[in-house]
């Protein structure tokens, strides 16, 4: 405990509050630590062009893939909706509706994952091969 200038301990109660912040980055205290060595970004006006072209690309290709996911989710929410003879149809007791979303619409969803991924990784290729060559 330490003793207040009238030379009596101080009440228990709460810690008094310390207000921490991170050290500015052109300050004398920031942090000694090296930067990582610059790798594989762009290091000219050709390679931020395919950079640039590259994230077009992911992005065409993640909307195109997000609206056909859409469209084939809409579809099996549609064909619930208007064939009510689903509902009455079952199989191993659970109605043909059920089975419809519950079972139809994973592997959907992992068929377009998949496919995704492995336009993905080739769109990625292409730019490799390109920086690569340069």
């Amino acid at each position: 405990m330490s003793e207040s200038s009238s030379g009596r301990a101080d009440a228990p109660g709460p810690p008094q509050r310390v207000r921490v912040t991170a050290p500015r980055p052109g300050a004398a205290g920031a942090s000694a630590r090296p930067t990582p060595p610059h790798r594989g970004g762009p290091t000219s006006d050709i390679a931020g062009v395919y950079v640039r072209s590259l994230i077009r690309s992911q992005l065409r290709l993640a909307i195109v893939f997000a609206v056909g996911f859409a469209v084939a989710t809409t579809i099996f929410v549609l064909a619930i909706a208007l064939v009510p003879a689903l509902d009455s149809t079952f199989v191993y007791g659970v109605p043909a509706s059920w089975l419809l979303l519950g079972a139809g619409i994973y592997p959907l969803a992992l068929t377009v994952a998949g496919l995704y991924v492995r336009a993905a990784s080739r769109n990625e290729a292409r730019y490799r091969s390109l920086t690569e060559a340069e």
